[in-house]
């Protein structure tokens, strides 16, 4: 069930869910059309503290996850910076060795950085990602047996003693950031979030005293409802669609730069 989000295209669900609310719109106005018809003496129930009702569990909701979905958002913008600049320091301490030293660890650190990169182009595609996730672990480890051989040498004891920590944290935060990838809004809020939406236009459907329904009124609903929750998932799901951290991630494309 985590998955079922992830697996449609954020266009597509955007689509899906304005077509759904319309229907359940519709169907709730059939409801209480078919009411009516059949118990022509009954007086229509006034449904406004039940709307009322429900619509504020719905923006409530909906308020909650979209401060979940900004949230992570900003946090895996925070660990691209973080890391751009974990790996930019590790870099330029790579200076303070011999070139013997220097020129082997700059080669290593230049494929490391393609490989930090390319894990951001490939996508959703897990695994792409577990690939690009081996190969900077393959490299990184090349880069750490470089740097210890060094500590055997006390000339470079203090040269070392500098590198470590931020190889330390280079290394570290590859795991932070597939994690950060990985967090994502609750599905079962997402799927919670939803059915209020469906069951709240169910309700203004059937909201239904026999005379001409409003459609521009539910055509504007429909939307707005659709525009949230796509924002939501935008959010949820930056390395697609238009909200993402294209941008951000120019900082990593620029530590080419470093290595040339």
């Amino acid at each position: 069930m985590t998955n079922v989000f992830p697996e449609i295209p954020i266009y597509f669900l955007s689509v899906l869910i304005f077509f759904l609310i319309l229907l359940f719109n519709w169907a709730g106005f059939k409801f209480k059309k078919w009411q009516l018809e059949k118990y022509p003496g009954r007086i229509s129930e006034n449904l406004g503290s039940i709307e009322g009702s429900m619509l504020g569990a719905m923006a409530l909701l909906l308020g909650f996850t979209f401060s979940i979905a900004i949230s992570k958002f900003e946090t895996r913008r925070q660990i691209t910076v973080e890391e751009a600049n974990d790996i930019g320091t590790a870099i330029l301490r790579c200076d303070m060795y011999p070139d013997s030293v220097r020129n082997p660890l700059r080669a290593d650190f230049k494929e490391y950085i393609e490989t930090r990169i390319a894990y951001y182009e490939v996508g959703n595609d897990e695994e792409k990602i577990k690939e690009e996730i081996a190969k900077a672990g393959e490299v990184s480890g090349r880069i750490w047996k470089r740097v210890a051989l060094q500590a055997q040498n006390r000339d470079n004891i203090a040269l070392t003693t500098q590198m470590i920590p931020a190889l330390n944290a280079m290394i570290d935060i590859v795991t932070t950031r597939d994690a950060g990838r990985i967090s994502r809004v609750p599905r079962l809020v997402l799927f919670v979030l939803l059915a209020l939406v469906l069951i709240s236009s169910f309700v203004l459907g059937s909201d239904y005293n026999g005379k001409k329904r409003n459609r521009i009124l539910i055509f504007s609903y429909a939307l707005a409802m659709t525009l949230t929750l796509d924002l939501i998932t935008e959010l949820d799901r930056p390395r697609e669609g238009l909200i993402n951290l294209d941008a951000i991630e120019k900082k990593m494309i620029d530590l080419r730069e470093l290595v040339k």
